[in-house]
């Protein structure tokens, strides 16, 4: 009884709106069926509305809401660009993280309605979380929605320590790139119990004598990278489940309930900062902006009033019209006032040569000899 009320508690959403749930996972940890078997059980008690983004995938066992192969065409996609299958995956994210404005809008129109969100991602993972699209996507949820990123691991394949480190690796590098509340599902336990998951992430002598068993170099990096990883795991829920039998459903929904409260708690806050610093860098380069104009605007008006005090000022009734005809006319009273200086000049120069002829005359009366 008292399992059945937790199980109940679990899962119940946040009050603010329905819970998104992002599934991340390497190819083959059974994503898809993980959706399967999560949205029978969510469905008991409340309503999910599922969203595929895997445009490759050729079936999806569970009813959808919005699938990205009704947007396009994955087999066109490959064929008109000339793109491998990782290509034309990445190229259909792409075109579709252009018209996600949309899906929000679908989801927020049901969101009085519907108590999960339900993500499938590419079963290629590095399409999706180191993409320009994978960011659009996850950073629009998570700004609308409580979001918590779901890393899917297959429990079977990490029974490896090499293959174990370099999931958490993935693991760890995903939730420092988002920021969001970060759950692993450690999947396929109806195969191998995920104790020896569990106990490596807390026992760091377990893992160091696992780790004697290998013999190859990768032993050698896998050690070194498990010191750094100490505090990874000290802040990382999991929970052991199986896609195939439902075991390990209730206690993943609590850890998903945790995640919402974290979501209240750290990542609005950080958001609303950075949403608030965005704000304040845009206001202070719109400043710097309007007092560069204010200050070469103030240097022609400095300009124009050195250069009236030279020139002299333009009068009220100044024109462009008035200016032309300004200066032909003085053109023209300069023209008319040279002309008469050299005629005036001219005259007296005639005039001293006439006098000096005069003069000579009268000087040969006197001196010279007579015919």
């Amino acid at each position: 009884m008292a399992e059945s009320t937790s199980a109940q508690a679990a899962v119940e959403p946040a009050s603010h709106g329905p819970v998104c749930l992002l599934i991340l996972g390497m190819a083959g940890s059974g994503k898809t069926t993980f959706v399967q078997r999560l949205n029978a059980h969510l469905s008991q008690k409340s309503s999910t509305y599922l969203i595929n983004i895997d445009p490759a995938v050729l079936h999806v066992p569970y009813q959808v809401g919005i699938d990205i192969r009704d947007t396009v065409n994955y087999k066109e996609v490959m064929a008109q660009y000339r793109l491998g299958p990782n290509g034309a995956i990445l190229t259909c994210l792409n075109l579709f993280a252009t018209k996600f404005d949309q899906v929000i809008n679908l989801i927020n129109s049901r969101r009085s309605s519907i108590e999960f969100v339900i993500v499938d991602t590419p079963g290629q993972i590095e399409a999706f979380t180191w993409s320009a699209s994978g960011s659009i996507i996850t950073e629009a949820l998570a700004a609308q929605l409580p979001t918590v990123l779901v890393y899917v691991m297959d429990t079977p394949r990490s029974h490896s320590p090499v293959t174990f480190m370099s999931n958490m690796l993935y693991a760890c590098s995903i939730l420092y790139k988002t920021r969001l509340p970060f759950v692993v599902a450690l999947n396929k336990t109806d195969i191998i119990s995920a104790d020896f998951a569990m106990e490596w992430m807390t026992n760091f002598e377990a893992f160091q004598e696992a780790l004697h068993q290998e013999r190859s170099y990768l032993s050698n990096l896998t050690r070194s990278m498990s010191l750094v990883l100490d505090s990874f795991y000290a802040g990382l829920r999991c929970a052991g489940v199986s896609a195939a039998t439902g075991d390990g459903m209730p206690l993943f929904l609590s850890r998903v309930r945790d995640a919402v409260s974290e979501y209240y708690t750290d990542y609005v806050p950080m958001y609303e900062k950075l949403r608030t610093d965005a704000a304040a860098t845009a206001s202070k380069s719109s400043s710097v902006s309007q007092a560069s104009n204010a200050t070469t605007t103030s240097d022609l008006t400095s300009a124009q009033q050195k250069s009236d005090m030279f020139i002299g000022a333009r009068p009220a009734s100044y024109s462009e019209d008035s200016d032309d005809d300004g200066n032909n006319a003085s053109a023209s009273s300069c023209e008319g006032t040279n002309e008469q200086s050299e005629l005036e000049s001219f005259r007296r120069y005639v005039e001293r040569l006439r006098l000096d002829k005069v003069n000579e005359g009268c000087s040969g009366d006197g001196d010279g000899p007579s015919d």
